[in-house]
């Protein structure tokens, strides 16, 4: 079976209940984790990203506003996996997630877009079963 590429997008925050000792522990089993994988060939680079950023959109470019805390994206990285199963079971390894955070998966789309296919952006009225 091929192979595809996954994204993996880390989300949430800290357990505040744990300490920061244990929660330093999970990030340094997370980087080893993250080096063997990248290493066997089923984890591509990704990046943790800053607190930092701007909004574009048809209005402009702003600081913000950004998703709740809840929701950010502390980082992302690629998984190769056969299937999304795969790559879940790939995820669900990484030592982060008994502190709190979480990971969503997600394909990658091989073909361009098009405004007739129903997709993540698609409005609720161009939808055949809402519209």
């Amino acid at each position: 079976m091929p192979q595809s590429d996954y994204l993996l997008i880390s989300r949430g925050q800290w357990d505040e209940t744990a300490s920061k000792e244990d929660v330093q522990d999970a990030i340094d089993r997370f980087y080893a984790w993250y080096e063997r994988g990248v290493a066997e060939g089923v984890l591509k680079p990704g990046s943790r990203l800053e607190n930092r950023g701007k909004l574009v959109s048809r209005d402009g470019v702003t600081d913000g506003p950004f998703a709740e805390a809840k929701e950010l994206v502390g980082g992302y990285w690629f998984i190769v996996a056969d299937s999304l199963d795969h790559a879940a079971r790939i995820a669900a390894e990484n030592p982060c997630l008994v502190y709190g955070l979480t990971l969503e998966i997600r394909p990658l789309e091989a073909v361009r877009a098009r405004a007739q296919d129903v997709t993540n952006e698609t409005p609720p009225a161009w939808r055949p079963d809402e519209g």
